[in-house]
């Protein structure tokens, strides 16, 4: 039990730092250091993230980085994808989800350091949606191909969600980047929001159709130890250079990624 503090503050202290990833560390953290099954963790970490994400959203929103309508609307969108990421997640075996779930993680730390070593003009030239709207009605406008890609990319991340039992921030970050047109800060703080959302909805469609027994005890130290590193660790993404961070943390994905599927695959015991 004691083991889950120091984990919750080191995936806090990710949360926190990078607006997103740090959670991906949930699962296998609840795996192979406290031994849960990969069904249990999936369902525990989306508990996890969750609130961990929703209580670290509060100083974001003090300092008015959270645009809660859209980001509620993005969670929304991903309703569906997350119902039909946690049926999915019954209907295959914890090995296959622990080795895909490896895979999702070397993906991440693949876009992670291709986002650091070549920063994309997209996003230093990103619109703000308050100067150009996707969708008016009085006059009718839309900009469809932005608004398909916010439908995709939430219903993607939705269906991660409910899949791998993770927050998505990885994903978010950058989406709301580039389809709503967010500056930086703002992309992280609202990205909070929608990862709140989605684990909710995720967590609700697994408790729905029989998630297990879940540890609350642990649970509860996990997050509570979480809450504690993101608060943490946003005070350190103000100090430290960014770059340096993520290219840490991706690194420290790439080897978590490849003992998970390693293990998964049976190559180590």
């Amino acid at each position: 039990m004691l083991i889950a503090i120091p984990l919750g503050i080191a995936i806090g202290l990710s949360l926190g730092a990078l607006g997103g990833g740090g959670s991906i560390l949930t699962v296998p953290a609840l795996v192979y250091v406290l031994g849960q099954d990969a069904r249990t963790a999936t369902t525990s970490s989306l508990v996890i993230v969750g609130l961990t994400s929703l209580l670290a959203l509060v100083p974001h929103a003090r300092a008015k980085r959270v645009r809660f309508t859209q980001g509620l609307l993005f969670g929304l969108l991903g309703t569906a994808g997350s119902f039909a990421g946690s049926a999915l997640s019954t209907a295959v075996r914890p090995t296959t989800l622990l080795t895909a779930f490896a895979a999702l993680m070397l993906l991440v730390a693949a876009l992670m350091i291709r986002r650091t070593v070549k920063a994309s003009r997209e996003l230093a030239h990103a619109i703000d949606p308050t100067v150009e709207p996707m969708l008016t009605l009085r006059p009718f406008s839309c900009a469809c191909p932005r608004v398909a890609k916010v439908v995709v990319t939430a219903t993607v991340v939705g269906l991660l969600t409910g899949f791998f039992g993770v927050g998505g921030g990885f994903a978010l970050v950058p989406a709301l980047v580039l389809a709503l047109g967010f500056p930086m800060p703002v992309a992280v703080g609202t990205s909070l929001l929608v990862i709140a959302v989605n684990s909710a909805t995720a967590l609700t469609a697994r408790l729905g159709s029989g998630a297990g027994h879940l540890d609350w005890s642990l649970i509860g130290v996990f997050t509570a130890a979480a809450v504690v590193g993101s608060l943490v660790g946003g005070r350190i993404a103000s100090r430290a250079n960014p770059r340096h961070l993520t290219l840490a943390f991706a690194t420290l994905l790439v080897l978590v990624a490849l003992y998970t599927g390693a293990r998964s695959l049976g190559l180590v015991g």
